[in-house]
Formats: structure tokens, sequence, C-alpha cells
């Protein structure tokens, strides 16, 4: 991978991919920002918001040169988290919603993991859930599951080469794209749940896709 900062590649790319979230940006790039975990860097792949998204990522990059700004036509959210897979930086890659945060230990707490379990490629959970737990079943939308019998997409962190391997997100597949991810992962790498919490999923924000599916 070639090196991209002056001063040498970070640890861990976190990709956030949005759209039309600016009105949420602040809270959960400051998120990133406050990790105690420092050497990582937050790409922020639009998804062709039609808001001032990019303005509020601006006025983060002027102070802070780990995090980037990539923008393309409204792809929809595998593509568009493909399109930050692609431009990763770091040997492992996390995931923050744009409308989610992170606690200040979330990121440290799965460096420390994987760097004292070399073995394990991917890791999933450790979700806090704000508002209704319940989800449609991806399997059979007329019914509802708990998110604790979910992977919970946004909580993946994992090996780098793991991502790259499996060609990223189904492009296919507009709902629980992240479960099917996982199902091709565990096939043929070493997969963990991992359920220290610091990931603070929000589930009522409006819009969003498990909302509108």
């Amino acid at each position: 991978m070639p090196d991209i900062y002056c001063t040498g590649n970070p640890m861990v790319s976190v990709i956030m991919a949005s759209y039309n979230r600016a009105q949420y940006l602040n809270r959960s790039i400051t998120s990133f920002i406050n990790q105690s975990y420092k050497d990582c860097e937050l790409i922020v792949v639009d998804d062709g918001s039609l808001d001032n998204t990019f303005e509020v990522v601006n006025g983060f990059m002027k102070w802070h040169d780990n995090i980037r700004y990539l923008k393309h036509t409204n792809r929809k959210l595998s593509l568009t988290k493909n399109a930050g897979i692609k431009a990763a930086a770091g040997k492992y890659i996390a995931f923050l919603d744009s409308d989610d945060e992170y606690k200040p230990g979330y990121l440290l707490k799965r460096v420390e993991y994987m760097n004292t379990h070399e073995d394990v490629d991917l890791l999933e959970g450790g979700a806090i859930i704000i508002g209704d737990p319940f989800v449609k079943d991806k399997n059979d939308l007329s019914k509802k599951i708990h998110l604790s019998d979910c992977i919970i997409g946004p909580t993946l962190f994992g090996k780098t080469e793991v991502f790259i391997t499996l060609n990223g997100f189904d492009k296919n597949i507009f709902y629980s794209e992240d479960s099917v991810f996982w199902e091709k992962a565990e096939k043929i790498f070493h997969v963990e749940k991992f359920n220290l919490p610091g990931y603070i999923y929000y589930r009522d924000t409006p819009g969003s896709i498990c909302n509108s599916i």
C-alpha cells in the first residue's frame, strides 16, 4: 500500500459513508477526533449529498490532516463504503455511520485485541443501542428481530486484506449487506464477536435504511 501521509500511514482507517447527514456530522466526527487511540484516519465518503456536508467536513479538515473527504454521485451504501475501502491507508478498517458516534476508547480496545490475537481477522459487536432495538429480518421482512441477533455493520473492525479479498460489500444488496459480508468472511477468515461496548448506534434517525426498508 503506497504512503499517502508525510509521516507514515495510520494504523486504522475509519470509513464514514454519508448522505444528507450534515446535521449529525459534528457529533460523529467529534467522536472520532476524541478517540484515545490517535494512529487513525477518517475517510468521509459523500454519496452525492445535497446539503452542506462538504462545508461541515471541510471545517474539520482545516485543523485535522487525518480527515479526508471523497464525493461521488449517489450510488447507495455498499458502493459508498467500497470507495472508502479502496481509499483506506491503514492496516485495519473500521466504520462509523455519519449519524452515530464512538465512545473515546472504541478504537483502542479493538486495536489492542487484534494486536494480541494475531490470528483474528475480523471483529463485530459492541453497540450501545439508542432507540428501537428491533429491525426487520432480512430473511423475512414481515418479521422483526432484536439487534442482538444481527450483524451490526458499523461495528465491523478488521484487517484491510479481509475487505479487499472479499471485494467489499455487494452492490446488489440494499438491506443488511453487512450480514452478507460477515457470512462470506466467516467461511475463509477467523471472525469473532467482540462485545465490549463502545459504538453508540442511534436507531431513530429519520431516513435511515433500517427504518425505511
